[in-house]
């Protein structure tokens, strides 16, 4: 994958995009990363990328013309290596908010653009460009740079070959439509905690229907809503049933005491 990132700050992507997972992912050839800095495209004399917008108001706002010749220049050489335009993702608080299913679909492309904004705002005519509008949430940042290393992070770890345990990202809470299970390792026993006997049994049939049943509970507990879209199976549904007994009970017990 060749992911492209426009940026009036290139060195914010340096440090952290080159450690962990999408540092090893780029050393071990899944990934390219160039990142431009667009100011280097101004026609203006002074390198200048902002006015005044019209009609007045707060702020600043980015101009067109750099931004459209930085990428027709990073779409050309993306070209010359026989990729695809690709998506063209604008970072926006107005956009789709970013998940899980937002990560899957970007890590099917072969070639992607992240656009990072900064100042007050984007001329308008820069969303002529983009095939995708995202959000990380309801709020408001500084600049592009922080969300589009955050969704680069959550994208690049699904392609192959990148983690080193295949099933790893598969199992990701969200990935599953539901939270993911309460996970341990050794010790056994740590400060009069322990881990829940099933896990060392060596029975894996248990092993997979305890996991199943506390993602359940996990789910029920902290993102209800989740479940209410999510199509169960029937023993996942009977499953769900004893969790949610169990919790009941547990309620009451607390109730009392």
């Amino acid at each position: 994958m060749r992911i492209d990132v426009l940026s009036l700050f290139p060195d914010m992507f340096s440090g952290p995009m080159h450690d962990s997972i999408v540092g090893k992912a780029i050393e071990n050839g899944h990934l390219t990363m160039p990142v431009t800095n667009f100011r280097d495209y101004s026609t203006n004399k002074h390198g200048n990328v902002d006015d005044y917008p019209f009609g007045g108001g707060a702020g600043m706002l980015l101009q067109p013309q750099p931004i459209f010749d930085a990428l027709a220049a990073t779409q050309e050489q993306a070209a010359a290596e026989g990729l695809p335009k690709g998506r063209v993702i604008l970072t926006d608080p107005a956009g789709v908010t970013f998940d899980q299913h937002v990560a899957e679909t970007f890590a099917h492309e072969e070639h992607l653009t992240f656009l990072c904004g900064h100042y007050e705002g984007y001329d308008e005519r820069i969303r002529h460009l983009v095939t995708d509008e995202v959000s990380l949430g309801d709020f408001v940042l500084t600049g592009g740079e922080l969300p589009t290393m955050v969704m680069i992070d959550a994208t690049v770890r699904l392609l192959p070959g990148v983690l080193g345990n295949a099933e790893s990202a598969p199992g990701d809470s969200f990935s599953t439509g539901l939270l993911e299970y309460p996970q341990y390792t050794r010790p056994a026993e740590f400060r009069g905690m322990t881990v829940p006997d099933v896990l060392i049994s060596g029975n894996h049939q248990k092993i997979d229907e305890w996991r199943q049943k506390e993602a359940l509970r996990r789910t029920y507990l902290r993102r209800p809503d989740l479940i209410d879209h999510q199509q169960l199976t029937t023993q996942q549904k009977h499953l769900l049933a004893d969790v949610r007994i169990e919790e009941e009970e547990r309620r009451d017990q607390q109730s009392r005491k």
